[in-house]
This record gives structure tokens, sequence and C-alpha cells, in this order.
């Protein structure tokens, strides 16, 4: 996000078929629909591309730069924002990592883990009490 009306992102080298560069060209209308499924949130974006290549402006490229992504930049591609909309959660089905559903279980594996040694501990107690001659 550049500023309140403008994102931009780095165009990566691909199939070598120029397809959207030649599309937005002809036609600059594009629209986004970024989805959160955790958070069952959704966003549609409407916005005027632009092509901004690597030596047109270089200092632009520097504030997207993704430097710890190996890859080779061909030029950016900025997006002037006309609208966005927040669409209605009911029909996203939330969705979580495997990293997500770990952390959330963590307390309930601590949990049961902690249950499971005193389970085996008074277990061992009954077993010397059945085992001392009365």
């Amino acid at each position: 996000m550049l500023d309140p009306k403008t994102l931009a992102f780095v165009d990566f080298g691909g199939n070598k078929q120029y397809i959207s560069v030649g599309n937005l060209q002809t036609n600059p209308n594009v629209a986004l629909i970024m989805v959160s499924y955790p958070q069952r949130a959704r966003l549609k974006v409407y916005a005027k591309a632009r092509i901004v290549e690597m030596n047109d402006d270089p200092s632009l490229f520097e504030k997207i730069d993704p430097a710890d992504y190996s890859h080779r930049p061909e030029r950016v591609m900025a997006l002037d924002v006309q609208a966005f909309d927040w669409n209605c959660p009911q029909h996203i089905t939330p969705r979580y990592t495997v990293v997500d559903i770990e952390v959330a279980f963590a307390p309930q594996k601590a949990y049961l883990a902690k249950l499971e040694a005193e389970n085996l501990a008074l277990k061992a107690d009954l077993a010397k009490i059945k085992s001392t001659p009365a």
C-alpha cells in the first residue's frame, strides 16, 4: 500500500506470454478479491492498473521490493483504487493452517498431558497399595 488510494506489487518473470500486460494496455480496469478465511472477511477492490517499468521509477520498486524472496522483477503494477466493498461473510467457510490449529489446541494438549501423568502416578500408587501385605 503506497498511500490510501494506491496499491502496488512487483511483477515477476513468468511464461513470457505477457497476457496480463497486454490486456492492461487495452483495458486497465482490474478487480481484486481478497479473502481472509479465518476472519471470514472478503474485500473487493476495483482499480485502474498502471504498468510502471523498472527504469521509469526505481524508487517505487525499492519501496515494495520483496527482498527476502528470490525473484527476477520485470515491472511494477500500480493500482489506483477507484472503489472497494466488504462483502457479507455468510458463505465464507473458515479455514485454518495446521500451525493455527496446533496453536489453538496447545493448551488442551498440555492439560491432557498433565492429566495423563497424574493418572499414571495414581495407578502406580494404587499398585503399591495393592501389593502391600495387609
